[in-house]
């Protein structure tokens, strides 16, 4: 076996090492369930990290879950929450009541309890919110005024804050002595005025300055303040661009609400990654976990915009049914001209969703050079599979305009996937629409419907 083939498989011993999850670990847990063994169970759980834990509960079967929230009971990390998939975080709260979900949102920070608490419906947020501490309820209540997907709903409003007339050693020792302050965290913001941020302070740089030096004079002063109401996929943009570990996120009138930190836009960028994806796909959200109906409902919308374009293309052909029952050749060659423009579509397609995503497209000058450069390689490669498929055509039907005609609306259908799988979502992304969902419908209908119009008219005119 040569060594690239191997590569794999020693990539996967290596992550192994580094992860509480491995196979045997989780084929030992379902053993002592399926074995009514809870302590076992509890005890092999454990040692793991609330990631990993979520992990294993995405392994389980709804009964093993059920199982094992019951054997764990108030053991369980709350941290586990905000890692486990959305479909599964909803049967494993059915199995917790009011009182022990509110004391989960107690333990964990604000943006992962916020997390938690929108996920309910409006019944179950009102039971929990009169469960929790008024000044936490009145906190989660602001945060859920904010937009879904907001750096509202994202930020952390635990966040450690100073004056710009304190010096270095006030700071170390408010540190030191503050019991509220965050757990964890990366910067500490200077206010001004209204509580207003004017500078940030990494805490590698005030451990490193002399304590009599004042914060101001060593705080950095180019802050991105992040407006409450942003799109979150915004604000992963910004902190990708600028490689920010936090920043600081204010209301309309400058005054400071939280901080937004890179552990959080890590989750927004691999949410929106996983969005762009299965939109492409024809799928408008995960539902591996999912139940077999729900999945099912899930994908057949997306079925019936696959049955109305083809619908569509088909009304095309049937336009040319006397050509067809003329040379039959035609319906055996017809699936080619569309297949071709449809890949060569969605390739275009995929690369310019993922440039609108990275802003490394806009409606600058920039995009009459991506669609000039899409439509030069749409006619290369047209060419080429154009004169490979003209002539097997050709001999394979000893009929030579049949393959002129074939490679001519191949070139045809290509250069317009080319230029379309551009220009669609280009156009959707203008009128507010999201093209990673709409784009592939649309190219797919015109490739199908040009595709079969022109190789079929081309053969009604030259052939018959």
């Amino acid at each position: 076996m040569s060594d690239s083939q191997q590569q794999p498989a020693d990539d996967r011993d290596e992550l192994e090492g580094l992860i509480g999850t491995t196979d045997e670990v989780v084929r030992s847990i379902k053993k002592a369930i399926a074995e009514n063994r809870p302590e076992a169970a509890a005890e092999l759980v454990k040692p793991l990290h609330a990631a990993d834990v979520a992990d294993l509960f995405e392994q389980l079967s709804p009964d093993e879950r059920v199982a094992l929230v019951n054997i764990l009971g108030t053991d369980i990390d709350p941290e586990f929450f905000s890692y486990l998939d959305e479909s599964v975080r909803e049967d494993v709260i059915e199995e917790f009541d009011t009182k022990q979900l509110a004391t989960v949102v107690n333990e964990l920070d604000s943006d992962d309890a916020v997390d938690l608490i929108e996920d309910l419906d409006a019944k179950e947020q009102a039971e929990l919110l009169q469960a929790v501490p008024p000044e936490d309820r009145a906190l989660y209540e602001d945060a859920l005024r904010y937009p879904e997907e907001s750096a509202g709903r994202l930020m952390s409003r635990e966040v450690a804050t100073v004056p710009s007339y304190w010096s270095v050693g006030e700071t170390i020792d408010y540190m030191r002595s503050d019991a509220d302050l965050p757990s964890t965290f990366y910067d500490i913001y200077v206010i001004g005025p209204s509580y207003r941020p004017i500078g940030a302070l990494p805490v590698s740089r005030l451990l490193r300055t002399d304590r009599p030096v004042a914060v101001s004079e060593i705080m950095n002063t180019d802050l991105k303040l992040i407006p409450a109401v942003m799109d979150q996929e915004n604000v992963a943009f910004l902190f990708r661009q600028y490689g920010m570990v936090s920043a600081p996120v204010v209301d309309d009138t400058g005054r400071l609400l939280g901080a937004i930190t890179v552990d959080d836009v890590v989750h927004v960028i691999d949410e929106e990654a996983e969005e762009d994806l299965l939109a492409l796909g024809g799928v408008g959200e995960t539902d591996f976990h999912a139940s077999i109906t729900d999945t099912a409902l899930r994908r057949v919308r997306w079925l019936i915009v696959t049955l109305i374009n083809t619908l569509i293309a088909s009304s095309v052909i049937s336009r040319f049914d006397a050509t067809i029952e003329q040379i039959v050749a035609l319906a055996i060659l017809m699936p080619i001209v569309a297949a071709m423009g449809g890949n060569a579509g969605m390739q275009v397609v995929t690369v310019t969703v993922r440039a609108l995503a990275m802003r490394d497209l806009t409606a600058g000058s920039n995009v009459w050079r991506v669609i000039t450069k899409e439509l030069a390689v749409a006619a290369l490669n047209s060419i080429v599979f154009a004169l490979i498929m003209g002539t097997v055509a050709a001999v394979w039907f000893s009929n030579v305009p049949l393959g002129l005609v074939l490679g001519a609306a191949m070139i045809f259908n290509m250069m317009w996937a080319g230029l379309a799988g551009t220009v669609i979502p280009l156009t959707l992304s203008r009128l507010g629409m999201d093209p990673a969902i709409s784009a592939g419908p649309f190219l797919t209908t015109t490739t199908d419907v040009l595709g079969f119009f022109s190789f079929l008219g081309l053969a009604t005119l030259v052939l018959l």
